[in-house]
Protein backbone atom coordinates (compact mmCIF):
# COMPACT_ATOMS: atom_id res chain seq x y z
CA UNK A 1 0.00 0.00 0.00
CA UNK A 2 1.22 3.42 -1.02
CA UNK A 3 0.80 7.12 0.88
CA UNK A 4 -0.98 10.06 -0.86
CA UNK A 5 -1.76 12.89 1.58
CA UNK A 6 -5.10 14.09 -0.56
CA UNK A 7 -7.69 17.04 0.69
CA UNK A 8 -5.96 17.13 3.93
CA UNK A 9 -6.11 13.37 4.77
CA UNK A 10 -3.52 10.63 4.18
CA UNK A 11 -4.65 8.10 2.20
CA UNK A 12 -3.76 4.61 1.07
CA UNK A 13 -3.95 2.89 -2.21
CA UNK A 14 -2.89 -0.14 -3.99
CA UNK A 15 -2.08 0.76 -7.38
CA UNK A 16 1.15 0.03 -9.04
CA UNK A 17 3.81 2.89 -9.01
CA UNK A 18 3.08 3.66 -12.89
CA UNK A 19 -0.66 4.26 -12.81
CA UNK A 20 -1.23 8.28 -13.27
CA UNK A 21 -2.55 9.87 -10.37
CA UNK A 22 -5.99 10.51 -12.10
CA UNK A 23 -7.06 6.48 -11.92
CA UNK A 24 -5.64 6.55 -8.19
CA UNK A 25 -7.87 9.36 -7.28
CA UNK A 26 -11.09 8.38 -9.46
CA UNK A 27 -10.60 4.84 -9.03
CA UNK A 28 -8.67 3.78 -5.88
CA UNK A 29 -9.73 6.65 -3.51
CA UNK A 30 -13.12 7.19 -5.75
CA UNK A 31 -12.92 11.31 -6.11
CA UNK A 32 -14.42 11.36 -9.27
CA UNK A 33 -14.52 15.09 -9.60
CA UNK A 34 -11.13 14.87 -11.15
CA UNK A 35 -11.90 14.15 -14.69
CA UNK A 36 -10.49 12.11 -17.52
CA UNK A 37 -10.13 13.87 -20.83
CA UNK A 38 -7.38 13.44 -23.93
CA UNK A 39 -4.81 11.42 -21.57
CA UNK A 40 -1.87 12.95 -22.79
CA UNK A 41 -2.07 16.23 -20.59
CA UNK A 42 -3.51 18.60 -23.44
CA UNK A 43 -7.08 19.35 -22.34
CA UNK A 44 -6.86 20.28 -18.52
CA UNK A 45 -9.48 18.36 -17.34
CA UNK A 46 -7.84 16.14 -14.81
CA UNK A 47 -5.91 19.10 -13.06
CA UNK A 48 -5.60 18.95 -9.69
CA UNK A 49 -2.95 21.26 -7.19
CA UNK A 50 0.15 19.32 -5.79
CA UNK A 51 1.71 21.72 -3.14
CA UNK A 52 -0.29 24.22 -4.53
CA UNK A 53 1.04 23.92 -8.29
CA UNK A 54 -1.51 22.53 -11.07
CA UNK A 55 -0.50 19.27 -12.46
CA UNK A 56 -2.48 17.30 -15.31
CA UNK A 57 -3.02 14.50 -13.14
CA UNK A 58 -3.23 11.76 -16.08
CA UNK A 59 0.28 11.59 -16.96
CA UNK A 60 1.28 12.24 -13.62
CA UNK A 61 2.77 8.65 -12.29
CA UNK A 62 1.74 7.81 -8.84
CA UNK A 63 4.92 7.17 -7.83
CA UNK A 64 6.11 10.80 -8.48
CA UNK A 65 3.82 12.36 -5.81
CA UNK A 66 5.97 12.04 -2.47
CA UNK A 67 3.91 11.41 0.73
CA UNK A 68 4.92 14.39 2.15
CA UNK A 69 3.15 16.80 -0.61
CA UNK A 70 -0.48 17.69 -0.41
CA UNK A 71 -2.87 16.95 -3.86
CA UNK A 72 -5.92 18.98 -3.41
CA UNK A 73 -8.54 18.19 -5.88
CA UNK A 74 -11.80 19.78 -6.57
CA UNK A 75 -13.21 18.40 -3.92
CA UNK A 76 -10.80 19.54 -1.57
CA UNK A 77 -10.75 22.91 -2.92
CA UNK A 78 -13.46 24.13 -0.80
CA UNK A 79 -14.50 21.70 1.35
CA UNK A 80 -16.67 24.22 3.87
CA UNK A 81 -18.90 24.89 0.72
CA UNK A 82 -18.28 27.23 -2.33
CA UNK A 83 -15.28 30.12 -2.22
CA UNK A 84 -15.77 33.02 -4.20
CA UNK A 85 -14.55 31.57 -7.28
CA UNK A 86 -16.62 28.37 -7.58
CA UNK A 87 -19.01 31.02 -6.53
CA UNK A 88 -18.34 33.45 -9.91
CA UNK A 89 -18.58 30.30 -11.90
CA UNK A 90 -22.38 30.33 -11.37
CA UNK A 91 -23.16 33.50 -11.40
CA UNK A 92 -21.64 33.85 -14.73
CA UNK A 93 -23.23 30.69 -16.00
CA UNK A 94 -19.67 29.15 -16.81
CA UNK A 95 -20.25 25.79 -16.98
CA UNK A 96 -22.74 24.47 -20.43
CA UNK A 97 -22.12 20.20 -20.35
CA UNK A 98 -19.60 20.90 -17.75
CA UNK A 99 -17.22 17.56 -18.23
CA UNK A 100 -13.92 20.46 -18.41
CA UNK A 101 -15.38 22.53 -15.38
CA UNK A 102 -13.31 20.97 -11.96
CA UNK A 103 -9.77 21.31 -14.08
CA UNK A 104 -11.28 24.78 -15.12
CA UNK A 105 -11.65 25.99 -11.68
CA UNK A 106 -8.33 23.99 -10.72
CA UNK A 107 -5.93 26.35 -12.88
CA UNK A 108 -8.28 29.17 -12.24
CA UNK A 109 -7.96 28.55 -8.48
CA UNK A 110 -3.83 28.68 -9.15
CA UNK A 111 -3.62 31.48 -10.93
CA UNK A 112 -5.30 33.25 -8.34
CA UNK A 113 -3.08 32.20 -5.86
CA UNK A 114 -0.11 33.10 -7.91
CA UNK A 115 -1.26 36.76 -9.82
CA UNK A 116 -4.51 37.54 -7.51
CA UNK A 117 -5.72 40.11 -9.92
CA UNK A 118 -5.09 38.84 -13.48
CA UNK A 119 -4.72 40.55 -16.29
CA UNK A 120 -6.19 39.51 -19.61
CA UNK A 121 -2.58 38.33 -20.95
CA UNK A 122 -2.38 36.74 -17.39
CA UNK A 123 -5.60 34.73 -17.86
CA UNK A 124 -4.61 33.62 -21.97
CA UNK A 125 -1.32 32.35 -20.37
CA UNK A 126 -2.29 30.16 -17.63
CA UNK A 127 -6.15 28.99 -18.80
CA UNK A 128 -4.50 26.50 -21.14
CA UNK A 129 -7.46 24.27 -20.43
CA UNK A 130 -9.54 22.94 -23.53
CA UNK A 131 -13.73 23.92 -23.12
CA UNK A 132 -15.30 22.11 -25.98
CA UNK A 133 -18.30 24.37 -25.12
CA UNK A 134 -16.84 27.44 -25.80
CA UNK A 135 -16.72 28.84 -22.59
CA UNK A 136 -13.98 30.60 -22.25
CA UNK A 137 -15.41 34.56 -22.42
CA UNK A 138 -17.50 33.54 -19.57
CA UNK A 139 -14.44 32.09 -17.50
CA UNK A 140 -12.21 34.92 -18.30
CA UNK A 141 -15.51 36.63 -16.80
CA UNK A 142 -15.27 34.54 -13.83
CA UNK A 143 -11.89 34.95 -12.68
CA UNK A 144 -12.34 38.52 -12.89
CA UNK A 145 -15.53 38.21 -10.75
CA UNK A 146 -13.47 36.34 -8.08
CA UNK A 147 -10.52 38.39 -8.48
CA UNK A 148 -12.84 41.63 -7.19
CA UNK A 149 -11.52 43.15 -10.73
CA UNK A 150 -15.51 43.08 -12.35
CA UNK A 151 -18.64 42.65 -10.59
CA UNK A 152 -21.01 40.61 -12.13
CA UNK A 153 -23.51 43.27 -13.70
CA UNK A 154 -20.77 44.83 -15.14
CA UNK A 155 -19.67 41.84 -17.16
CA UNK A 156 -19.94 42.15 -21.29
CA UNK A 157 -21.78 38.75 -20.86
CA UNK A 158 -25.12 37.95 -23.17
CA UNK A 159 -27.52 35.98 -21.41
CA UNK A 160 -29.82 34.85 -23.18
CA UNK A 161 -33.28 33.68 -21.98
CA UNK A 162 -34.36 30.64 -23.48
CA UNK A 163 -38.02 30.07 -24.42
CA UNK A 164 -40.69 27.40 -25.54
CA UNK A 165 -42.45 27.39 -27.83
Amino acid sequence: MTRLNVNGQVRQHPAEPDTPLLWVLREHLGLTGTKYGCGVAQCGSCTVHIDGNPVRSCVMPVSAVQPSQKVITIEGLSPKGLNALQKAWVNNDVPQCGYCQSGMIMAAAALLKKKPKPTDADIDAEITNICRCGTFNRVRAAIKEAAGVTKTAGLDIVHVTRSVA
